[in-house]
């Protein structure tokens, strides 16, 4: 029987207590063998007396996250068949699997407050509509370590436990952009409930498979071209910079993916990018900003709409040297109050969350750090998608344990919303005069280099040869 601890909420799999409630204790002798409260914490528990079982019959030496020490991706425990075979931590794993879900309850329930809960520019009262916050939470799309999908690359990890976290995070950003794009920010989500097809195939864009167009197969391949080997750990920068690449081989969404530069944010590029006529392979690229009235109707061959395209803005920042600066906090997080609001990637260091909001002093996110398996999608098409939702109350972090380098997201579905977002920050983040969190300047400064709208290449990206083509794409998000 496992002993619960009141008291201790741990990290996943780190063994170590988060925010102010202090490290684990040493002076009681059961300390190191009684698992901690939560399933977060009993999954760190898990995974450490998984790693000396295996240890103990010969298998790899394992950190308390599941990873490799020495940073090597390898099976989970030695002897481990190549056809995907569970080994024996994974064994000793499920074991525990009944015990881990049934604790969910456990899960830090949020405080009794007055203060306003703000979700990806959502108002929520605990007092009054504490229900709507949980479904809010629960219909963002959550996406995990899995294991067991198709080696990375034919010959690669087929796990991305201990690795993968920021990759995840930015899967669930770029699916929440998706959401808001075909569903509208406030569709909801309900276990069992029939969903619209088109929100079936936003989530098997993301499945562990190698011919969906943002898998961890196609993230992690596409980030040897961002310098990062696969199986190596991506800040929030170089996710933004994969998103952006992979965006291009995306035409059913059809996203204009714009990473800003040295904190800056240019309105002249971002409205070229997004009104910029669809271009044929091969053809020059112009950049004269064609009238909207014609863009609004045209179309080109492939039947896409050639108006404003919906914008994915990313700013990765770095909001101070080794801790965050207290200066940038209000202005932080007056940008989970913009209805464009699509979060922020961030966390501690080697532990990537996706934040959705605050509450008061702390920040609320999702975590990747759980392991499940892959899940593929069904003959008509449809994915089982429960494990793609957390249904616990969500996770929270004091806003000065976030390590200052992050990646804001915001969605503008149209040129309005871009305007709008553009007239709040003016308003609510460039007020403060001295120690801006990033500037909003309206032409492109001289000293850069020409800003040419990225198009998708002829020839396949390095680092990223299982890139899907266009025809691919649109055949793997279509049922059977």
């Amino acid at each position: 029987m496992l002993t619960l601890r009141q008291g201790r909420c741990f990290g996943p799999g780190t063994g170590q207590s988060e925010g102010r409630r202090g490290q684990p204790s040493q002076s009681h002798p059961q300390a190191r063998s009684s698992p901690p409260v939560g399933p977060r914490g009993l999954l760190g528990f898990v995974v450490q007396q998984a790693g000396r079982r295996c240890r103990a019959a010969g298998g790899r030496d394992y950190t308390s996250q599941g990873a490799p020490r020495r940073g090597r991706v390898v099976s989970p425990c030695r002897g481990e068949e190549e056809d995907g075979d569970s080994g024996r931590m994974e064994s000793v794993l499920s074991r525990y699997e009944n015990q881990i879900t049934i604790l969910s309850d456990y899960l830090e329930e949020f405080p009794e407050t007055d203060e306003p809960v703000w979700i990806l520019g959502r108002q929520h009262h605990l007092n009054t509509d504490k229900s709507k916050l949980l479904l809010d939470i629960s219909a963002r799309l959550w996406f995990t370590y899995r294991r067991k999908f198709s080696p990375i690359g034919g010959t690669g990890p087929s796990s991305d436990a201990g690795w993968g976290c920021m990759l995840r995070c930015g899967q669930m950003m770029l699916a929440q952009a998706l959401i808001c794009r075909h569903l509208g920010r406030d569709w909801q989500w309900e276990k069992h409930k029939k969903q619209p097809e088109e929100y079936h195939r936003i989530l098997r864009c993301f499945l562990d498979r190698k011919d969906c167009c943002y898998s961890i197969h196609q993230m992690a391949q596409m980030g040897v071209g961002e310098g990062k080997s696969i199986g190596e750990w991506f800040g929030p920068n170089t996710v933004a910079q994969v998103l952006k690449k992979l965006a291009l081989f995306d035409e059913w969404n059809s996203l204009a993916v714009y990473v800003s530069m040295d904190n800056t944010v240019v309105i002249e590029d971002i409205k070229k990018m997004c009104w910029s006529l669809p271009q044929s392979s091969g053809a020059a690229h112009s950049s004269a900003h064609v009238h909207r009235s014609a863009l609004g109707w045209n179309k080109n061959a492939a039947g896409f709409c050639a108006g404003w395209k919906p914008l994915l803005l990313i700013i990765p920042l770095r909001l101070g040297i080794n801790h965050i600066n207290p200066v940038y906090i209000d202005a932080f997080k007056e940008c989970f109050k913009m209805p464009q609001s699509l979060g922020a990637l961030g966390g501690k260091p080697n532990n990537a969350y996706y934040f959705i909001g605050f509450l008061g002093n702390e920040l609320i996110y999702l975590d990747p750090h759980t392991t499940q398996s892959f899940v593929d999608w069904e003959e008509n098409g449809t994915v089982d998608d429960e494990s793609f939702h957390c249904q616990q109350a969500p996770h929270r972090m004091k806003i000065m344990n976030l390590d200052p380098s992050v990646a804001l997201g915001f969605f503008c579905k149209e040129e309005c919303d871009f305007d709008n977002w553009c007239s709040l920050v003016q308003k609510e983040i460039l007020k403060q005069q001295s120690l801006r969190m990033f500037e909003l300047v309206q032409k492109h400064p001289p000293h850069w280099p020409p800003f040419i709208p990225p198009t998708k290449p002829e020839v396949t990206t390095t680092g990223a040869g299982a890139v899907p083509t266009e025809t691919t794409i649109v055949q793997q998000n279509r049922p059977p």
